[in-house]
């Protein structure tokens, strides 16, 4: 497996498996799959609520821990000094492991620098070999690179053909970071796997539009970790290094980057108001990912988004989209606070 080596000199695989959106009850056997098949890098996250999957597949294959490099991160309920070490605590435990390869911030939100001190700490007693960052925008991460003693290994950040973040990336070299790319398929919109010049590319190389995409970021430079609970598509998607990309067909993928003002995002962006700031769907989603886990109750959110943009009838919101927590809390978030 081709490896990239990170700032500290940790080598990290440049292609694992993902379990984002994987159902905790679908985890362990497409985990299982996933090492069956070679993969070495897998990557989840607390908010997931699959890390326990994650942890029984890897004790039950009997892949030896030092061939795996194991990625999981800290959601927002838990940001700060103190609560990121009780997190930190309890993935571990969840994952039956006894040390992270990788662990990231999730989103820049809450008390990041508490949570990076917790992480310092913790990457100094050798309890996490690397300590990253996620969805974090330039200027997010430049405030978090000057300000902290331990410049993060890795920012993880949507990066597909669409939205191909090249500037972003440009930066993180600068900085001595790696860039790795979730959702690299951009979850099909805009009719990725039909997509004409990737289908052409393609099919001259006898391979698969995702193979494609995977080989593309590969070639960048850039870690990826494509999801699937399908056996054949798991191992569709690891067989991408018998070929490569020509330079005119790596420019025709190029061009169908068309980042710019007005954009949707897959990922709600803190900075951009292009797309009118924080949608509702998206507020709601970070707020009941917390919810579930138990981790709202009796706390107080601050939510950074663009004036306006924070929709002002929640009790509505939490009715309309998961009736099921509906009252959890004895009244809405009682704060927001505009990002300047």
């Amino acid at each position: 497996m081709q490896t990239v080596t990170l700032n500290n000199g940790v080598e990290m695989p440049i292609l694992g498996f993902g379990v984002y959106q994987i159902p905790p009850e679908q985890t362990e056997q497409a985990v299982t799959d996933a090492l069956a098949a070679g993969y070495r890098l897998l990557d989840t996250a607390a908010a997931y609520m699959n890390e326990q999957a994650v942890g029984r597949a890897i004790k039950a294959s009997g892949v030896p821990r030092e061939e795996l490099f194991v990625t999981t991160k800290l959601w927002i309920s838990d940001a700060g000094e103190e609560n990121a070490r009780r997190a930190f605590e309890a993935s571990l435990r969840k994952l039956g492991l006894d040390y992270l390869d990788l662990y990231l911030i999730h989103q820049p939100y809450g008390d990041v620098y508490g949570s990076r001190r917790a992480m310092e700490s913790l990457h100094r007693e050798g309890r996490i070999k690397a300590i990253g960052v996620s969805n974090f925008y330039p200027d997010r991460l430049v405030d978090l690179i000057d300000h902290n003693e331990i410049t993060p290994a890795v920012n993880q950040i949507e990066t597909h053909p669409f939205f191909q973040r090249t500037a972003d990336q440009q930066l993180m070299r600068e900085r001595g970071m790696q860039l790795q790319s979730w959702e690299p398929f951009a979850e099909g919109r805009e009719g990725l796997f039909s997509h004409p010049v990737l289908s052409e590319i393609g099919a001259a190389h006898g391979k698969s539009v995702a193979q494609v995409v995977l080989r593309w970021l590969i070639r960048r430079d850039v870690v990826v970790i494509p999801k699937s609970v399908r056996p054949e598509r798991v191992a569709e998607n690891l067989d991408v290094f018998d070929f490569a990309l020509t330079d005119e067909q790596m420019a025709r993928i190029a061009a169908l980057d068309h980042t710019g003002p007005g954009d949707e995002r897959l990922v709600f962006d803190q900075g951009d108001t292009g797309n009118g700031g924080i949608g509702r769907d998206q507020v709601a989603e970070v707020l009941i990912r917390s919810l579930l886990t138990g981790a709202a109750i009796g706390r107080t959110f601050e939510l950074f988004a663009e004036p306006g943009a924070v929709p002002a009838d929640w009790s509505g919101l939490f009715t309309a989209l998961t009736p099921d927590t509906a009252g959890v809390l004895d009244a809405p978030p009682t704060r927001t606070r505009c990002r300047p």
